[in-house]
């Protein structure tokens, strides 16, 4: 069977959830036992979003291969269970830079270089290159940004020549867009939707099916016209009603039949029914939570939701592993002073330190360790917070007042922090810190342990400073025991205080590898902590 490419566009307004729709028609065509992948272009002139503000675009999702990406391959990660790699997002400027290096090269034989064919030429071969790679039956392609917008021409352009040049049966067209309701004249509109489609067919591409984000179900009338209208079959008007998750949306396309519209199309009508009982556990825990807690999430970045997207979908799945409704209450590190920590953090049943880069809020992050560690609220610091956990027990247990981070006091006489020896001459700052998976080994009888039950893990990384090794020993002596290294480099990766009901902090990033699925075993953990913790201030 040749490989079959679905292409997912958005119109009328962005954020309107096409990498949730993109992940929940490949769960229901995973769950068919096809195998299933997804790839963003991205029509940002960024090469990757690694040096992006995540105030600009949300959280940089790391690959196992290490990719810095779109938070939406997160998103498809998590529904669909496998990893996605450095295949799988392509930008405007990972496009141009292949081709104006090819061009350096004499590659096209002293032609004019133009947009048509030589950029959508290469579009095209990332497109494909997924599918050519005999892995995959479905190869799902979310569009980013929104019809109309200029920076999105190519990739559309592209994706109209793929439609005349693959078979009819090998290629399919989503749009999503908003039918909004008016609540004065108390009734949805279809007019923006039908703007986006001509919008769409003005540059060549007629879609295949129309999904539709609305707060309030659509009638048939509505969808009739809306086929008319946009030139689609009328079962061919899919609903996308606002859901109480995410994870709920796959149930719903389901009931919508849209898998069974896609294969139809496909002509692949000898695939079993699909097989969703696992999730289906999964949504029952998370709709039926025993326990609720609440945990602290300090961070600079907490205004944005999206920036701490893949910790806060942890949470989710370790919630629901235990059975527990976690609500995270975000703590602005940069206004957390020794004046109102104990205010802002007290009642709280656990406390994660975010990761982030710079000096904003560090102090902040720093005191939130301090009220964690003396008064036995289960503790977890990822990257940075891991970090500061560092420099806060340095200061107040061994006495080091100037303890820091070199990355913010280059010539402090404590660098408890200090940057990696093959980052000291690195002068580009895309896509060169420490990135994707490494290996740690763990000791046996340390916290880290007995929550993997494994000596050897593996975890991704996004960061150039670490735990300088020449504290190492005065740390132990102290009583912050490193349970985890890089068995190559001698890095930590991992420290915990054996003497506190739960305090560990880690140098890897654990939630880029969660699922529903298969929960991360740090959050799970912790939410168990917690949990604990809840039940005791009860007594």
């Amino acid at each position: 069977m040749s490989a079959k490419y679905v292409f997912v566009t958005g119109g009328v307004v962005s954020s309107l959830g096409k990498g949730i729709i993109s992940s929940s028609l490949a769960k229901l065509l995973q769950s068919r036992n096809l195998r299933v992948t997804i790839q963003k272009f991205d029509p940002y002139l960024n090469v990757d979003p690694g040096t992006l503000n995540p105030y600009e675009h949300g959280e940089c999702f790391v690959t196992e291969d290490g990719a810095e990406t779109d938070l939406d391959l997160g998103h498809y990660e998590r529904f669909l269970n496998i990893y996605t790699s450095r295949a799988n997002n392509v930008t405007t400027g990972k496009i141009y830079r292949t081709v104006i290096d090819k061009e350096r090269q004499g590659a096209y034989l002293g032609k004019t270089v133009q947009i048509i064919p030589h950029i959508t030429d290469e579009i095209k071969r990332r497109m494909l290159l997924l599918g050519k790679s005999g892995q995959y039956d479905v190869i799902i392609t979310e569009i980013g940004g929104t019809v109309g917008d200029i920076e999105s021409l190519p990739f559309i352009e592209a994706m109209r020549q793929l439609q005349w040049e693959l078979p009819d049966e090998d290629c399919l067209v989503i749009h999503l867009t908003l039918v909004p309701y008016l609540s004065a004249a108390k009734e949805l509109k279809s007019k923006p939707t039908q703007h986006s489609v001509k919008l769409l067919q003005q540059d060549g591409v007629q879609p295949d099916i129309l999904i539709c984000r609305t707060e309030h179900k659509l009638s048939q009338d509505l969808r009739k016209k809306l086929a008319l209208f946009c030139n689609v079959r009328p079962n061919a008007v899919i609903e996308s009603i606002d859901a109480d998750t995410i994870y709920r949306v796959p149930l719903m396309m389901r009931d919508e039949k849209l898998d069974e519209i896609v294969l139809e199309k496909f002509g692949l009508t000898d695939v079993p029914e699909p097989d969703l009982k696992g999730w289906k556990s999964f949504l029952d825990r998370l709709g039926s939570p025993e326990s609720h807690i609440t945990v602290a999430l300090v961070g600079k970045y907490v205004e944005l939701q999206d920036a701490y997207k893949s910790i806060l979908e942890a949470f989710i799945h370790a919630g629901a592993a235990n059975r527990c409704k976690v609500k995270v209450v975000p703590v602005h590190s940069e206004y957390l002073t020794e004046d109102n920590v104990e205010e802002k953090l007290e009642g709280m049943d656990g406390i994660l330190i975010a990761p982030g880069f710079g000096e904003r809020g560090l102090e902040g992050k720093i005191k939130a360790v301090r009220y964690a560690r003396e008064n036995g609220v289960p503790f977890f610091g990822i990257c940075l917070g891991m970090q500061m956990a560092v420099v806060e027990f340095a200061r107040n247990v061994l006495g080091l007042k100037d303890a820091m981070s070199t990355e913010v006091e280059a010539n402090t006489a404590n660098p408890v922090i200090d940057l990696m020896a093959d980052q000291k001459t690195t002068t580009v700052k895309g896509g060169t810190m420490r990135l994707g998976a490494y290996k740690c080994l763990v000791e046996e009888g340390s916290l880290a342990y007995s929550i993997y039950g494994k000596p050897l893990i593996s975890e991704r990384h996004r960061h150039r400073y670490e735990l300088n090794n020449d504290y190492v020993d005065r740390l132990n002596e102290a009583g912050m025991r490193t349970s985890g290294r890089n068995p190559e480099t001698g890095l930590v990766e991992i420290v915990e205080i054996p003497s506190h009901p739960f305090f560990i902090g880690v140098q890897f990033h654990p939630e880029y590898k969660s699922t529903p699925e298969n929960p991360q075993p740090i959050f799970v953990a912790f939410v168990k902590a917690a949990l604990q913790y809840n039940k005791s201030k009860q007594k």
